[in-house]
């Protein structure tokens, strides 16, 4: 069949008629997704211009508030500074007044002082004069006790030389003998024994005298003799018919010389006297009656 016939033409012609056809449809949808697109991108458009207003208006609401803020902040800051010179002039002012509050308490204390000072000074130097004539008192009394010292040594010294010593009654020489309250006295001062006085009275049982215990048996006053019996380390030894100012001695345990018992007054029922005991026992000795 020839190539243009009519039949191969109507077929070419429909075939392009479908493309056309096609065409206008892809024209129209494109068409159709443009303009939807443009109407989309105008109203994302519209909403975003709609968005950036508000961050606008609410940006410089910020910004204004920030301001208003930091003007308040500024103002507050030059009335603080201000309040603050205010407050530091009138400190000085008060620092000023207190300095001459304390200047003129300073100065009254000062005054005080070098009024308490004169008084005590004043009292110091009555107190001087009435030393310094109390120290002559003294020393005039001193220059008194000393002689009265000497003049008692003196005569102590005179009283022990006129002391005796005497054989006592177990045939020992006895150390020096007082008669009487004075010579007692001067042996005390010698001090070469120990001096007990007693004053004993006749009883029914031992009186204590020291380390020792004494029964008073028998007194005769007309004749100054005496009996008692001496107690000692649990051995009892009797001393009879006793004269006045004669060494009654006995020994103790521990020691080398005897103890005395010298009776100076004899009474009805009483002795007056004293005990004396060596100062350091230094071995053991036989009692002996």
């Amino acid at each position: 069949m020839p190539e243009n016939s009519p039949r191969g033409d109507n077929l070419k012609l429909a075939v392009l008629a479908s493309l056309v056809a096609g065409l206008i449809g892809a024209n129209l949808y494109l068409f159709h997704s443009v303009t939807s697109l443009r109407t989309e991108v105008t109203e994302m458009k519209g909403s975003l211009l709609a968005e950036i207003a508000k961050v606008r208006e609410s940006s410089l609401l910020t910004v204004t508030t920030n301001r208003q803020h930091l003007k308040t902040l500024q103002e507050e800051l030059e009335a603080a500074r201000q309040q603050a010179a205010r407050a530091a002039g009138q400190a000085k002012i008060e620092a000023q007044k207190h300095a001459e509050r304390l200047a003129q308490a300073l100065k009254q204390e000062q005054e005080q002082q070098r009024a308490l000072v004169n008084s005590e000074l004043s009292a110091v130097k009555d107190a001087a004069s009435t030393a310094n004539s109390r120290i002559a008192d003294v020393s005039n009394e001193v220059g008194s006790v000393k002689t009265e010292v000497a003049s008692t040594k003196s005569e102590l010294e005179k009283t022990i030389s006129e002391l005796k010593r005497v054989t006592g009654d177990l045939g020992v020489q006895s150390g020096l003998i007082a008669t009487n309250a004075k010579e007692l006295a001067a042996l005390k001062a010698l001090g070469e024994r120990n001096y007990i006085e007693f004053n004993l009275s006749k009883t029914k049982t031992p009186q204590k005298i020291g380390s020792i215990s004494v029964l008073l048996k028998k007194t005769d006053p007309k004749r100054n003799r005496y009996t008692l019996q001496v107690i000692a380390d649990d051995k009892v030894v009797e001393k009879k018919d006793k004269t006045t100012n004669e060494p009654v001695q006995f020994y103790v345990s521990g020691a080398r010389q005897p103890c005395e018992i010298v009776v100076n007054q004899v009474k009805k029922d009483q002795i007056i006297g004293y005990l004396a005991t060596p100062k350091v026992p230094t071995q053991q000795a036989r009692t002996q009656g």
